[in-house]
C-alpha cells in the first residue's frame, strides 16, 4: 500500500510539474510581451510615422568614423590572429558572390571575395547604396583576405574583416561620399586611408555573440558564504555567493543555474579596472552597477557603456563602496560563465555587477526570470531535506534552456537594436 501511496505520489509530481511548466510558458510569454512595451515607450526608434531623410556629408581625407582607433572596443575591437586556409577558423569565412561588386583579385585565387559573415552582410549593403547613389556604377573591392602578408602585422585584413574599396569608375571626388556610406551601411571603423581608397572593417563574429548572452571569464572570482574565495569555473549549483540586495546592501544569494557556461568558447570582454586595484571582465552587453556621483544613486549600465572617470562599486569589508575607473580596455579570454543568483546581482572580483545581460534594464530582466524562480522555489519542497541540490543537478555547458528560450521570445518579440542601441 505504502508503495501504491509512493507510485501515485510521484505520478502526480510529474504531472503537476508538466502542468506547472505549461503554465509558466505562458506566463514567461506575458512577460516578455510586457517588456516590449517597456521598451517601446521611449526615445528609441518605435513604429511607425515616416523616417526623417538627413543631408549625408563626406567624410574628409584622413578622417575616420568612429574617432578612436581601429582595434578599441568602440570600433572594430581586438585581433584574433591571423587565418590561413589550413586555419580550423577558415572554415567560419565566407565568400561572396554579390554580382553587384566588383572584386579586383589581382592575386587570382579569389582572396578578396573571402570575409567574415559581418563583413559580407555590411559590404552587400553599402553596394545597394552605392548603385543607389550613382545609378550606372558598382562598388569595387580593392583588397580583401590577406593571405599573403601584404599588410602591417596588426592588420584586419588577415581576419577577413576588412576591406579596401572604391567606386567602380574609380572617380576620386566620390570617395569621401564612398566613405559616408560605409557608414550608413554599418561598417563598425571606415577610414578614408588615401586618395585611392577607403578602408572599412568589422567586429569579429565571434564577439558578436558577446550580445547574444553575458558573462564574466573562467577565472573570476566571487565570495561564498564560508567566506571562500571561489572561481567562476569551481561553482556550483546551489551555493550561496555574495550578491547585492533591492537596498545595495550585500548579502549572500543562492546560485540557481548557469545561464551559460561554456569552458572552451573564447570571447572579447570589456576589462575594467578601479582604483585601489579592483579590476572586473566581463562581456560588453552584461549590466554593470554604476554609482553616480552626483545625486548619491547607483544604476545599472552595459559594460561597454562604463567609461573612465565613471565610479563603480567595489566591496570593502561586505560594504560598496565606489571606487574611480581608471581604465578600460579589451581583452581576450577563453571559458565564459554567467551564474544566476535569486538576488538578480552578484559581486565578482570584489566588484557590484547584475547576473543579466542584453537589456538595458535590471528590474525588467529580473522580472523575466520570476517564473523560474517560482518554480524552483516550488520544487524545492519536493526534495528532501537531505538532498544536496549542487550534487543532484549536473553540470551543463552552453546556455541554459530557460535563457534560450528568453532569447528566442525577445528576438522575436524586440528587434536587438531596441534593446542595446
Amino acid at each position: 500500500m505504502f508503495s501504491m501511496a509512493r507510485n501515485s505520489f510521484s505520478s502526480g509530481r510529474k504531472n503537476c510539474f508538466n502542468s506547472r511548466r505549461k503554465c509558466f510558458t505562458m506566463l514567461l510569454i506575458f512577460l516578455l510581451y510586457m517588456v516590449s512595451q517597456v521598451q517601446s515607450c521611449g526615445p528609441g526608434r518605435g513604429i511607425g510615422g515616416p523616417r526623417r531623410t538627413r543631408k549625408l556629408l563626406p567624410l574628409v581625407f584622413k578622417q575616420h568614423v568612429p574617432n578612436v582607433s581601429e582595434n578599441s572596443l568602440g570600433a572594430s575591437g581586438m585581433q584574433e590572429g591571423p587565418i590561413s586556409r589550413n586555419d580550423s577558423k577558415f572554415r567560419n569565412l565566407e565568400t561572396n558572390y554579390n554580382k553587384d561588386i566588383i572584386f579586383k583579385d589581382e592575386e587570382g585565387t579569389g582572396a578578396d571575395r573571402v570575409m567574415t559573415q559581418r563583413c559580407k552582410e555590411k559590404l552587400n549593403i553599402l553596394a545597394v547604396s552605392v548603385m543607389n547613389q550613382w545609378p550606372g556604377l558598382r562598388l569595387m573591392v580593392t583588397e580583401g583576405w590577406d593571405e599573403d602578408h601584404m599588410h602591417a602585422r596588426e592588420s584586419l585584413h588577415y581576419e577577413g574583416r576588412a576591406v579596401d574599396i572604391m567606386t567602380s569608375d574609380k572617380d576620386r571626388s566620390k570617395i569621401g561620399m564612398l566613405a559616408r556610406l560605409a557608414v550608413e551601411a554599418g561598417f563598425d571603423w571606415v577610414y578614408y586611408e588615401s586618395r585611392s581608397h577607403i578602408h572599412c572593417s568589422v567586429k569579429s563574429d565571434s564577439s558578436q555573440t558577446n550580445h547574444a548572452s553575458g558573462c564574466f571569464t573562467a577565472d573570476s572570482t566571487v565570495q561564498t558564504a564560508n567566506g571562500e574565495k571561489r572561481k567562476l569555473s569551481d561553482l556550483r549549483i546551489g551555493e550561496q555567493v555574495l550578491s547585492v540586495d533591492s537596498s545595495g546592501n550585500t548579502v549572500y544569494s543562492e546560485v540557481m543555474m548557469f545561464m551559460d557556461r561554456d569552458t572552451h568558447q573564447s570571447r572579447e570582454f570589456v576589462h575594467i579596472e578601479a582604483d585601489g586595484g579592483a579590476h572586473l571582465t566581463v562581456t560588453p552587453a552584461h549590466l554593470v552597477l554604476v554609482w553616480q556621483r552626483q545625486d548619491g544613486k547607483s544604476l545599472y549600465l552595459f559594460a561597454d557603456r562604463v567609461q573612465e572617470g565613471d565610479y563603480i562599486l567595489v566591496n570593502i569589508n561586505s560594504i560598496l563602496e565606489p571606487r574611480k575607473v581608471l581604465r578600460i580596455s579589451a581583452k581576450l579570454s577563453q571559458g565564459v560563465y554567467a551564474p544566476l543568483t535569486r538576488e538578480g546581482t552578484i559581486v565578482v572580483d570584489s566588484i557590484a555587477a547584475s547576473c543579466y545581460a542584453l537589456i538595458d534594464s535590471q528590474s525588467v530582466a529580473h522580472l523575466s526570470f520570476l517564473p523560474y524562480r517560482a518554480v524552483q522555489k516550488l520544487m524545492n519542497l519536493f526534495r528532501s531535506s537531505s538532498q544536496s541540490r549542487s550534487l543532484s543537478l549536473p553540470r551543463h555547458e552552453g546556455i541554459h534552456w530557460y535563457a534560450k528560450t528568453l532569447y528566442a521570445i525577445k528576438d522575436f518579440v524586440i528587434p536587438n537594436d531596441w534593446l542595446y542601441h
